[in-house]
Order: C-alpha cells, then sequence, then structure tokens
C-alpha cells in the first residue's frame, strides 16, 4: 500500500468543489449570495459560453483590499466571528467555502472596492494561485468567471445542455429574487435581458415581475406569528383551483434561505389534501422566521437542507398558517374593538395589535366581522373598519363615561350583523351550472360541486350526524376483504350517520343512514365508498365523509328553481374553502366584465 501524504491545497479545493460547485447554476447562488450578505441593492448577472462564462456585477460593501487574497482561502469568511456564531446564523453565506471551490475550478477575476477608498483592487485567481493590483472602479463587487470546469473533463462531460442548465440558472435568481424582494436582480444570457426586478420591496410586485400578474390575481396571502417561540411565516398560495403539475413552484425560505425542507412541503400538501386533485399542485411563495438557534442549516454544504428543534411546532404552524390563509385570514386584516358594557363608550385598540390565532375563531370568506366570545372583542376588517370611522366618527372620540350614563353600549348600536345583497342569479345553463352577475363580471358555478363543498365542511364540523332510520334495506353483498375492512371501521361509518349490520360473513344492511342520504340507495352508498378505498383504507373516515358530501349534494343536470340556486350559492359563500370540491374539481369561473366587452369589442 502507497504511504499516506497530504494532498495539495488544489487538490483539495477540487474535492470540495465537487460537494459545493455542482454544475453553473451553483456558482450563481454562492455569489449571489454573497451580494445579498454585502448589502448589495442591485445584482446583474450575464450568462454566456453555454453557461461557462458567468459575470455577476453588485453594488455592495466591496471587500477591504487587505483581505482579498484571504477571502479566496478556504475557510476564510467574515460571517462567523467567533464559534458560538455558527448557532445564530444570520447570512446565507458562512462556510467559507465558496470562493476557494470556484478559483479551483475556474479562471476568475475579481474587481472590488469599499467605500473607504477611491481606488480598488483587481484580483487575477487560476489553479488557486491569487494575484491582486489596483485598479480604477465603483464601490461594490464583480467576479468574472471564465471557463467554469476547464480543468475537470470529467465534470464538464456530464452537465446538461445550455438550455437546461441556463434553466437551472433562472431558478437560483428566481428564488433569491423572491426572498429580497427590496434588491434589483437582472439576468442576462448572451447579452438578452431574460429577467428583471424593480428591487420595489414589494413581494406581490416581484412576484409578478418574476412570473405574471396571471400568478398574482390567483393568490391568498399568509401571515402569522407566534411571539412566545418567535415564529413568523409570511407569503403567499394559490387558491386551489390554480394549480401545476409539479411542486417545482413551492418556493419556500426559512429566515429568507430558499431550502427544501419536507417538514414545511408535508404541511402544504396535507392543506391541498383535498382541495385539489392529486396531481396537482400549489403555487407557493412563503418564508418561515425562526430563531437561528432553533433551527440548524449547517447540516449540507449546499445549505438547503436543515434540521428543527422541534419539527411537530413547526409543521403545525405552517399548517395552520396556510390554512387561514385560505379561509382570507390574516392578522393584519382585522381591528380588534372590546365589546362595551352598558355604561361605556369604545376606543378602538391600536391596528398594530396582534390577533393570536390560538384564541380567536376564524372568519368565513366575505365577513365584515367575528366575535370572539370568549375575550369579548369584535374583530372589524379593514374596509368596515373605515366606513365605522367615516359614518360614526363620534364613537372614536369618547373616553369611558360615568357610572350613571344612560348610554346604551357600542355593541348593540353599531355592530349588528351586515346583511350583504343576494347573488344576482341570472338562471340556470344545462341544468348544471349557476350564472351569477357579480361585480368582476359573469361568474359561472358548478351546482354539485358548490353544495358538495358546502355539504363537506358542514359535516366535517358536527359532532353527532341527523340519521334517517331505515324500514326496509337492500341486502348489499360483500367480499371477504370488504366485510373486514367494515367490521373493523364500524366506529367510522356510525360517526358518520351510518348504522351497519352483517346479516352472514358476506351480506349486510343498512340499519340507517346520513338523513341527507335519505333519497339516496344505500347500495350505491357503500359501492362508492369502497369504491375510493381500492385496498387502501388509509383515511377511510375522510372517504366515507366525500362520499357522503357527493351523495347528498344535488346533481348536475337537474332543474332548479331561482329560489334553490339562490339557496345552494348563499351556504357555499359561507364555506371556508369554496374554491374545489374535496375530490379537488374547481367550483367556479369567472369571466371579467373587460373580457367580455372585448370579445364584442366594447369600450369598458
Amino acid at each position: 500500500m502507497a504511504r499516506i501524504r497530504q494532498l495539495s491545497k488544489h487538490i483539495i479545493n477540487q474535492i470540495a468543489a465537487g460537494e459545493v460547485i455542482e454544475r453553473p447554476a451553483s456558482v450563481v447562488k454562492e455569489l449571489t449570495e454573497n451580494s445579498v450578505d454585502a448589502g448589495a441593492t442591485k445584482i446583474s448577472i450575464d450568462i454566456t459560453n453555454e453557461c461557462r462564462n458567468i459575470r455577476i456585477a453588485d453594488n455592495g460593501c466591496g471587500i477591504h483590499p487587505d483581505d482579498i487574497t484571504l477571502a479566496f482561502s478556504k475557510h476564510a469568511t467574515s460571517k462567523l466571528k467567533q464559534d458560538d456564531d455558527l448557532f445564530d446564523i444570520q447570512t446565507l453565506g458562512f462556510r467559507g467555502e465558496a470562493l476557494a471551490s470556484i478559483i479551483s475550478i475556474s479562471k476568475l477575476t475579481c474587481i472590488t472596492r469599499t467605500k473607504d477608498f477611491e481606488t480598488g483592487t483587481k484580483v487575477i485567481c487560476e489553479n488557486s494561485e491569487v494575484t491582486q493590483v489596483e485598479t480604477g472602479c465603483a464601490v461594490g463587487t464583480i467576479m468574472d468567471i471564465k471557463d467554469l470546469f476547464y480543468n475537470i473533463p470529467a465534470r464538464l462531460k456530464f452537465l446538461k445542455n445550455q438550455n437546461t442548465e441556463f434553466s437551472y440558472i433562472q431558478e437560483v435568481t428566481q428564488t433569491i429574487a423572491l426572498s429580497y424582494p427590496k434588491v434589483s436582480m437582472e439576468l442576462k444570457k448572451n447579452g438578452k435581458q431574460v429577467l428583471k426586478t424593480t428591487g420595489s420591496n414589494n413581494l406581490t410586485q416581484t412576484i409578478k415581475e418574476v412570473f405574471s400578474s396571471d400568478v398574482t390575481n390567483n393568490l391568498k396571502e399568509v401571515l402569522k406569528t407566534d411571539e412566545l417561540s418567535g415564529l413568523k411565516i409570511s407569503g403567499f398560495v394559490s387558491t386551489p383551483d390554480y394549480t401545476r403539475s409539479s411542486k417545482k413552484n413551492y418556493h419556500i425560505y426559512i429566515n429568507s434561505r430558499g431550502v427544501k425542507c419536507p417538514v414545511f412541503q408535508k404541511a402544504i400538501d396535507m392543506v391541498y389534501k383535498h382541495l385539489t386533485a392529486g396531481n396537482k399542485y400549489p403555487f407557493v411563495v412563503l418564508n418561515l422566521e425562526i430563531p437561528p438557534q432553533d433551527v440548524d442549516v449547517n447540516v449540507h454544504p449546499t445549505k438547503k437542507e436543515v434540521r428543527y428543534k422541534n419539527a411537530n411546532q413547526i409543521f403545525n404552524f405552517i399548517y395552520s398558517a396556510i390554512e387561514a390563509g385560505l379561509a382570507n385570514y390574516v392578522e393584519k386584516g382585522y381591528t380588534p374593538i372590546r365589546i362595551a358594557k352598558q355604561d361605556d363608550y369604545i376606543t378602538p385598540i391600536d391596528q398594530q395589535e396582534t390577533i393570536s390565532t390560538n384564541i380567536v375563531e376564524m372568519p368565513q370568506p366575505k365577513k365584515d366581522f367575528y366575535i370572539d366570545k370568549d375575550s369579548d372583542t369584535v374583530y372589524l376588517s379593514e374596509i368596515s373598519m373605515k366606513k365605522l370611522e367615516k359614518e360614526t366618527p363620534q364613537v372614536f372620540q369618547y373616553k369611558k363615561t360615568t357610572e350613571n350614563s344612560n348610554q346604551q353600549s357600542f355593541f348593540n348600536q353599531q355592530t349588528q350583523p351586515i346583511i350583504e345583497p343576494e347573488d344576482k342569479i341570472i338562471g340556470q345553463y344545462h341544468d348544471t351550472y349557476i350564472l351569477i352577475d357579480t361585480d368582476e363580471g359573469l361568474e359561472i358555478v358548478d351546482q354539485h360541486i358548490a353544495e358538495e363543498r358546502y355539504i363537506y365542511e358542514k359535516l366535517q364540523s358536527e359532532k353527532n350526524i341527523v340519521s334517517q332510520m331505515l324500514f326496509v334495506s337492500d341486502v348489499i353483498e360483500v367480499s371477504a376483504t370488504e366485510a373486514e375492512i367494515i367490521k373493523e371501521n364500524m366506529g367510522k361509518f356510525e360517526r358518520f350517520g351510518y348504522g351497519i349490520e352483517f346479516l352472514k360473513d358476506n351480506e349486510i344492511i343498512f340499519r340507517k343512514i346520513p338523513q341527507l342520504l335519505s333519497k339516496t340507495n344505500p347500495k350505491e352508498i357503500l359501492a362508492d365508498i369502497l369504491d375510493n378505498i381500492e385496498g387502501n383504507i388509509n383515511n377511510l373516515e375522510e372517504k366515507i365523509l366525500i362520499t357522503t358530501s357527493c351523495k347528498a349534494a344535488v346533481k348536475a343536470n337537474t332543474k332548479l328553481s331561482i329560489w334553490q340556486m339562490q339557496d345552494i350559492i348563499k351556504k357555499w359563500r359561507t364555506t371556508k374553502m369554496p374554491y374545489t370540491c374535496p375530490h379537488g374539481r374547481p367550483i367556479s369561473k369567472t369571466i371579467p366584465h373587460k373580457e367580455l366587452a372585448g370579445f364584442f369589442e366594447r369600450a369598458f
């Protein structure tokens, strides 16, 4: 066996580069994150030579001339000053490996200047050797990489074609742009601009710039804080009727760092599980802020994997936040007002006061207020708050009155339920779709799916479902496997109002069924439940609930009166998730007035 010897600095850096620099996109990620850490507000990325030439320029703080050589050494960084800093990471980079790895597999020129110097420094790196000279330049840093992987033919051989490699670069750029909307980012390919953000510090605007207004028109805001544990989540998720065919549009961040987190992804998947079809996924941009000491980002050199101190807490926090966002609840959207006693007037609480989701029932969509009886608090939407201030300004000027005051309570006078006008039902199309004239345009609602959604949520919330006793029931034959499933899950069937009795090992009858299904043949109900199981008994209770809702809802090709249509729409409007049925099918479609007017060449 050969004698052991110390590897050269260059070989060590090339081995490390295999972990940190997988492809051109890795270079873009590492250098762009360095620009963000340097406080840059503008970053420009130019890609040429089949993605092997990369130029990244920023207006950040620059690198001190005395530190420039050290910056390209392995494990040299300005982001960790002491050992404990590793458990309190506030920056994107911290390992001190990227620059040393990059110069071992490319020809790099760096031009940089700090605001404290009138001239800058030019550094030329090749084969891990660094030379520097003085030069003139603006404050900031330019990293110019040439011939990436020129000295590692094997790595070069395994790169994809230039279009595929550039798509990875584009994904990296999008990821950073979405996590730092205050930074203006530009991406060019062979001199042609591919992506440009303005650095508006507005996430909605950045999403529109990176993707399109079509995306932003279908988003729901997510915002939740937990001051006790130091958690906060913010961002947007798409409505369940606006989906993608893969999880590629899961843009998830931990403390503004793009990550691939199974806990985060599982929480998203669980929320949308019965809101979208099986092969459809939402568009998501979410950032979880968590105390650095409660999360470990030093799991892998790429820093994409994380570990939590309490994964269950994180899962539940994310899950509840997304669910609340889809139900039109965000913390900043409501103003709390305490209910006055008989001898009190009321003074509004500061609008910035945080509302704890642990004690407040989430409002239904399109409600102007809701009440938390435990804390004697009324929560008004921002629109209602402004309307109330405009119509009754005197209410907001009173202080607590004396004990002999005979004024009525503020709550009795001012916060009675607001009765919303009924929808303008136009009629039915094909005895299946309800047509509604709305402020936005022509809304088309599938009558069966809308009622199915309402019944599903109603049954889900009820503790005791009303049953209908059956005088006569067909005898239903089941297989040995089906019989075993039914026997083992009798309690679950009972929970949703089904009473099943075995006559023989393979014969059953229904003694009772949910009252909602009194006109449905029990044989069809059981057949549908068993068909949905298809050998998989997981979530049987949910499958019973879905089948019950589907069977109880009004069918397609059923003629309805205006009153019946109004009743279906009114109930559907009260649901928490009015986007899709439990199977994931979309419930409604709105054709905007402008689109209709444009088709008929009318001005709008």
